[in-house]
């Protein structure tokens, strides 16, 4: 596991580690100290005019100075880790498999569908639509699902938002929205695993292997519901291994020889498919690649470091309402959203909207269409609505927002969760998108708010008080957003390193070659 955020020192060092191989390549060494935010940290000046002396109000930056020191920031949330970098042969194989159709079932989606890297590292859309899309290459909005195919209803089939794949190197504790891989005693526990909080002996050595194991074994996600029916998940995982070495039970299935990438990937010239290609080794290239999607340049961190012009006025003071606490006209958003990465990675209820088909959860057998969240994992009934707190890194590339995707706009989200209770009731759910599955969705939003409110009763939850905020205050806190995000997931050129082509190189049949409602190649 990579070191947690520790207390800051006055040696060069503060900490070091041994390193972590991957792949024959190795990450990081010693975490070498950051120099400090070198700003004004007092919040109330003196000045003495002879025997008179009044406090003067701090300025906008004095105040968020402190409030750095206060949060121990300082811009840079790796902590000296060391990510892959995409130009590694290990990332570029990783890279390729990633856009693979041919890791689909049926061969119709891969795991960019759903996480491609210029929409956000997710998919741009309120609930995802995986295998059986009209258009298997179309991604984004407009995006729909075959009327022909199986388990047809006219919306999104897969029940949680898409979470982006940006910065997936910087968690430590768990991934997915209700952290069913998660780091334990003795491993990471897995829904492969016997029990919670068991390991999985065969999750891999990191959070981005173990994820990478499962999207292929979810009918709407990648596996469709002809291939492997009924078979167990490694029955799943060995016969896609299979058909990209072309060997066993997979032989034939595929024109591609991936052989050579993955002789070159792993250090082993003369290795053979069976013994290279193994679904082991598949995911641990996929999560490398993932491992380097790392952006965390930031207009914020450049303000952190020095640059009091790096975020405009309107951000400062969406700062301000961000860090404080309520008593100091603030919203305490960093109760959960905290450190340099902006989470805490732990789980809570906030309350947004349930739309979609959901998990199948019910509260009383009216539907089956609810989500209870993290109580799905740990089956702790407090656990229940819960979900993992997001990092706001490149929160403003990363929407639609919240693990139903209801919120399509970050006002709207920064409304909702300063006022869940009083924003519920004028939430309209017939705007989002037409054929989004609503039917159930006030009942099932409504129960979430009474478990909200045996929370607020017993003081059990982190969200601030009911607050009404003002247009202003909005916009200045979605300056703020707008300033954690790194300019680079914007940008196609800086993004394309991180894309999967064909080339002179290697030739993928099965390319997922990406492109938007407008046929403009992404």
């Amino acid at each position: 596991m990579r070191t947690k955020r520790l207390q800051r020192s006055d040696s060069k060092y503060i900490n070091c580690k041994k390193p972590l191989a991957r792949g024959g390549l190795h990450y990081s060494s010693c975490m070498q100290r950051k120099p400090l935010f070198t700003f004004a940290c007092t919040a109330i000046l003196m000045v003495s005019c002879g025997d008179y002396s009044s406090p003067i109000e701090a300025s906008v930056d004095e105040q968020l100075a402190g409030l750095i020191l206060d949060n121990n920031l300082d811009g840079d949330p790796l902590n000296g880790a060391v990510p892959p970098t995409i130009g590694s042969p290990m990332a570029d194989l990783g890279k390729r498999l990633f856009f693979s159709k041919s890791l689909g079932g049926e061969m119709d989606s891969s795991c960019a569908t759903c996480h491609h890297p210029v929409l956000g590292g997710g998919d741009a859309l309120v609930l995802p639509v995986g295998v059986h899309a009209i258009d298997a290459n179309m991604l984004g909005p407009g995006r729909a699902h075959d009327p022909l195919a199986q388990g047809f209803d006219g919306g999104p089939t897969v029940p949680r938002n898409s979470p982006t794949t940006f910065n997936l190197f910087l968690w430590q504790r768990s991934v997915f929205w209700d952290g069913r891989i998660e780091n334990v005693d003795g491993g990471i526990f897995t829904p492969d695993s016997v029990g919670f909080p068991n390991p999985d002996p065969s999750a891999g050595s990191t959070l981005s292997e173990s994820q990478a194991r499962f999207p292929i074994t979810s009918g709407e996600e990648m596996r469709a519901f002809v291939f492997e029916a009924g078979n167990t998940n490694e029955d799943v995982r060995s016969h896609l291994a299979a058909r990209i070495g072309n060997n066993g039970i997979g032989a034939g299935e595929i024109v591609d020889n991936w052989l050579p990438l993955f002789q070159t990937a792993f250090e082993d010239p003369m290795g053979t498919a069976v013994d290279l290609i193994t679904f082991s080794n598949i995911v641990e290239a996929i999560g490398f690649y993932e491992d380097s999607q790392v952006f965390i340049n930031t207009p914020w961190r450049n303000y952190i470091e020095g640059n009091e012009d790096a975020i405009s006025d309107a951000a400062k003071r969406g700062a301000l309402l961000f860090y404080n606490s309520p008593a100091k006209g603030g919203m305490s958003c960093v109760n959960c959203h905290s450190g340099d990465f902006f989470t805490d990675e732990d789980f809570h209820l906030a309350a947004f909207p349930q739309v979609g088909r959901g998990k199948g959860d019910s509260v009383d057998g009216s539907n089956n269409s609810a989500d209870f969240g993290r109580e799905r994992v740990t089956g702790i009934r407090a656990d229940r609505y819960a979900f993992r707190t997001p990092s706001l890194l490149n929160v403003a590339a990363t929407g639609p927002w919240t693990h139903a995707g209801a919120m399509e706009d970050l006002s709207s989200l920064v409304r909702y969760h300063a006022n869940p209770e009083a924003e519920f009731f004028s939430f309209s759910f017939a705007d989002l998108p037409v054929g989004t599955q609503i039917t159930d969705s006030f009942e099932n939003t409504s129960d979430v708010m009474f478990e909200l409110g045996v929370q607020r009763t017993a003081n059990s939850t982190l969200l601030a008080s009911n607050r009404h905020l003002s247009d202003d205050e909005v916009a200045d806190i979605v300056a703020f957003l707008n300033a954690l995000t790194d300019p680079r997931v914007f940008d196609p050129a800086a993004l394309e390193p991180w894309i999967g082509r064909n080339d002179g190189t290697f030739t993928d049949s099965n390319l997922l070659d990406a492109h938007d409602g407008n046929l403009n190649q992404l």
